[in-house]
């Protein structure tokens, strides 16, 4: 069992985006039963003080929606230091999340952590769409990083 956390500042728009599309991929290949999969934020912006997270960003949920996949009723949870024991890979949208990342996990003993892009040819940090409303690009970015995570792990 590989189990993969995707990570953002606030599991609202990019690492939901990345959950599900890497989700989709492994339904697409047959080989969901042997990850698992979710995501988290490093930040509590999008945590209510109850506890609640706020539903993924309306804009990040029609753009999933276009290439056929449903985010359901994911909510916003934050990343916790006790994740690291649980998870195999961390995988940060862009370099704020990495650093954050190495913050909230106590740093990367293990070298868990990773940077989405850098399983492209581009490199660099996924788009953030929070900015630019471009969830399109942002979708494309997390789409070929997500590609090259999974082709990496099927080696």
């Amino acid at each position: 069992m590989i189990r993969i956390m995707f990570v953002c500042h606030g599991n609202i728009c990019r690492s939901p985006m990345a959950e599900y599309i890497f989700k989709k991929m492994l339904e697409e290949k047959g080989i969901s039963e042997g990850f698992t999969v979710a995501s988290s934020a490093t930040s509590s912006e999008e945590i209510s003080f109850s506890g609640i997270g706020n539903p993924v960003y309306p804009p990040a949920r029609a753009e999933l929606k276009k290439h056929g996949i449903d985010c359901g009723t994911k909510r916003a949870v934050r990343l916790k230091s006790e994740d690291y024991g649980e998870y195999d890979l961390f995988i940060g949208m862009d370099s704020y999340n990495i650093r954050n990342m190495q913050r909230i996990l106590n740093g990367d003993i293990d070298c868990k952590i990773r940077k989405l892009m850098d399983f492209t040819e581009r490199g660099g940090d996924v788009a953030d769409p929070w900015y630019s409303d471009r969830f399109d690009i942002a979708y494309r970015d997390i789409y070929d990083g997500c590609k090259g995570l999974l082709e990496e792990l099927l080696k």
